[in-house]
């Protein structure tokens, strides 16, 4: 899963069953598999001649909250990052959490059925400066990674993937990719504070 994320952000919001999701990001990928090997998902992604993400956006059937709430039933604790991913055997969401035992876990759920494929937990004592800063980031935050994406997806299609970046920027701000159903491609950034949502600059330019 992508995990070039910079520290993302939320403040409590209600999922499925009542649970409540928060968002930030860390780096690294040392993880320990809690499961010897990964089960196939039910979703297979056609090559039907659109880009990688509009198939794959076309294909999934859980949205990217569902996946949130449903690996927060298997792990509890603080998501820190939600990727729709077709790397796996089949099409998964990852979900990186911040479990209540202070570690970073990874589940991996079916894009059909939410249906939890694999866990694996980070070695210890990797990411304790990663902690810290993302504590200081959720400071403030009004506006999770679920509403982040309930914002983009109102205007801009099927969300793929949810991060907090704060690269290149005063203040820290949701960035969310989303696809159309016509294939176009989108990355909007959305404020953690106010939920106001703007189209994100093009890699390259020198507008903040």
């Amino acid at each position: 899963m992508k995990r070039n994320i910079v520290i993302a952000t939320v403040a409590a919001a209600a999922l499925v069953g009542g649970g409540t999701a928060t968002a930030v990001a860390f780096s690294g990928d040392s993880a320990t598999p809690s499961q010897s090997s990964t089960p196939r998902s039910s979703v297979s992604v056609p090559d039907d001649g659109m880009t990688e993400d509009a198939r794959e956006a076309k294909a999934a059937s859980v949205t990217a909250p569902q996946a949130a709430a449903a690996a927060l039933k298997a792990t509890p604790g603080t998501v820190t990052g939600i990727d729709l991913d077709q790397d796996r055997p089949g099409l998964v969401w990852e979900v990186d959490i911040l479990g209540k035992d202070s570690k970073w876990h990874e589940v991996t759920l079916d894009a059909g059925n939410a249906k939890v494929l694999n866990q694996r937990v980070e070695h210890e004592g990797d990411d304790d400066h990663g902690v810290a800063h993302a504590r200081a980031e959720l400071k403030g935050a009004t506006v999770d990674a679920t509403q982040a994406a309930q914002k983009a997806a109102a205007s801009y299609g099927t969300v793929t993937s949810v991060d907090l970046d704060d690269d290149h920027r005063a203040s820290a701000a949701w960035e969310v990719e989303t696809v159309t159903k016509d294939g176009k491609e989108h990355k909007v950034l959305v404020d953690p504070k106010s939920a106001r949502v703007t189209v994100a600059p093009q890699e390259g330019s020198d507008d903040d």
